[in-house]
């Protein structure tokens, strides 16, 4: 029996979960999952470090995060499973490694999800500036809980729905602004033109330090984009449904980042945006369509509760795969009758639940603070998938496993790449007093999972004993 087989009678199909994720939902995630606050929120503060060099930044990164997500979907067309990335890294890496990542991927989606929860009770505050942040996050974070506890069809109604909402916004968002520069219809129209991209003080404005500096958080924008990844245990058909939603990316991308950007930056010139206020509201309001910015308040408040949908189902599961390999409590390994990790995602809500302490405690500082923690998780995340990809390359020419269906385009080489970027944008990080505050939090976090992984060695031998990684093999 190959080791892979292995794998796949330890994690059946399935893994007792409902294959209840068609097509047309998996597809809308994918083009919408990664489509939140980091975009519609962050934007703004990124706008007024760099100006529409921003644009260039995005882009960059754009490219990366497809050599990710091809090396991810080579892997996903290996063993579709739904630990995914944590799995692969048991797998490559050794055990370790896949309780490191499977517990600090949760942290990302938590974090993430405070985040979110702390950007939707800004945007209640446009319409209701008297209710407090903590109480609109309290009554978002409860009802998102109910609705996982449902079913995956319904989480993966939601997401469709939401998604459909943001794509379909950013659409019109982008069509209008075209129709401003091209008609000169409002009263933006009398100052909008593609030269406001470098006639004040130029394409980067302050320096491309400055533009580079702000690749962390075009970095916590594109988080989500793996979330594909975890629905491979619940899609209906992963053989297909995958490959078609990792290669939308490039044009997604295009699109709804680089395309929305460029054109919001040519119709408001970047010095009239500022941190905290969404650069999309900002822009509608100064078009003046009647309710435009209300309207684009709804758009980007449903997109930060979209993605806070997509952080208790993803938490829920990655916390039931580390019961499953006996790196968290056994209990989390439940489902209830709908199928759904109802255990693992209760407690991951309730760790969520920190985000509402936090728009009680310090509001103004709540989301610079969980979005810098995020960045580092996600970044590590993507580390792992890209040395697993490489790791599996190598089994594959030396004849240990078989080849994807989905080989990643330049093969290992877009990976290692893409490893020296992600390392560049931890360095900026460290660089950044502010941010650098993420890595100390992370430097936590590795000591508590170190000592927590000891602890379990103590309890259980078997669990660091298990079959020897590729990359024990590859180093031979």
């Amino acid at each position: 029996m190959t080791s892979a087989q292995a794998d796949t009678e330890k994690t059946p199909e399935g893994e007792g979960y409902e294959r209840g994720l068609g097509s047309r939902q998996v597809q809308m995630i994918a083009i919408g999952g990664a489509i939140g606050v980091g975009l519609f929120l962050n934007a703004g503060a990124n706008i007024a470090k760099a100006g529409p060099s921003l644009i260039l930044m995005y882009a960059l990164a754009g490219v990366i995060i497809f050599f990710i997500m091809r090396a991810l979907g080579e892997l996903l067309l290996y063993r579709p499973v739904s630990g995914s990335f944590a799995e692969y890294s048991r797998e490559f890496l050794g055990p370790f490694f896949g309780y490191f990542t499977a517990w600090t991927y949760w942290l990302m989606w938590v974090v993430t999800g405070m985040a979110e929860l702390t950007a939707a009770a800004i945007y209640i505050n446009y319409w209701f500036p008297s209710i407090p942040q903590w109480v609109s996050a309290l009554i978002f974070l409860i009802v998102l809980f109910a609705a996982n506890l449902i079913s995956v069809k319904v989480f993966g109604e939601i997401e469709f729905w939401a998604s459909m909402i943001k794509v379909t916004a950013l659409i019109g968002m982008i069509v209008i602004g075209l129709g401003v520069l091209t008609f000169g219809f409002s009263s933006a129209g009398d100052t909008a033109a593609v030269s406001n991209l470098w006639q004040f003080d130029g394409f980067f404005p302050k320096g491309i330090g400055s533009s580079l500096m702000t690749l962390q958080g075009v970095m916590f924008a594109y988080l989500a984009v793996e979330l594909v990844g975890v629905t491979a245990g619940e899609s209906e058909n992963p053989e297909k449904t995958l490959p078609k939603a990792i290669n939308t990316l490039p044009w997604r991308i295009a699109l709804f980042y680089v395309g929305a950007l460029t054109i919001i930056l040519c119709v408001v010139k970047w010095t009239e945006f500022a941190p905290g206020v969404s650069p999309f509201v900002e822009a509608f309001a100064k078009i003046g369509i009647p309710a435009g910015a209300g309207i684009v308040n709804f758009v980007v408040l449903t997109a930060a509760l979209s993605s806070c949908n997509s952080g208790m189902y993803s938490t829920g599961r990655m916390l039931r795969n580390l019961a499953d390999n006996g790196e968290a409590p056994r209990g989390f390994t439940k489902l209830s009758a709908s199928k759904t990790p109802a255990s693992a995602i209760t407690v991951s809500v309730a760790f969520m639940g920190i985000g509402v302490v936090l728009n009680y405690v310090v509001p103004e500082k709540a989301f610079g603070y969980v979005t810098s923690v995020a960045t580092a998780a996600g970044i590590w995340t993507w580390l792992m998938i890209l040395v697993s990809h490489v790791l599996y390359r190598r089994a594959v020419d030396a004849g240990r496993l078989p080849a994807s269906s989905f080989p990643a385009p330049g093969g290992a080489k877009c990976s290692y790449v893409a490893i020296v970027f992600l390392l560049f944008v931890t360095c900026l990080i460290a660089y950044d007093a502010d941010a650098r505050v993420c890595l100390y939090v992370m430097a936590g976090w590795a000591a508590a999972l170190g000592i927590g992984w000891l602890i379990l060695k103590r309890r259980n031998p078997q669990i660091a004993e298990r079959r020897e990684p590729e990359i024990e093999k590859a180093v031979r």
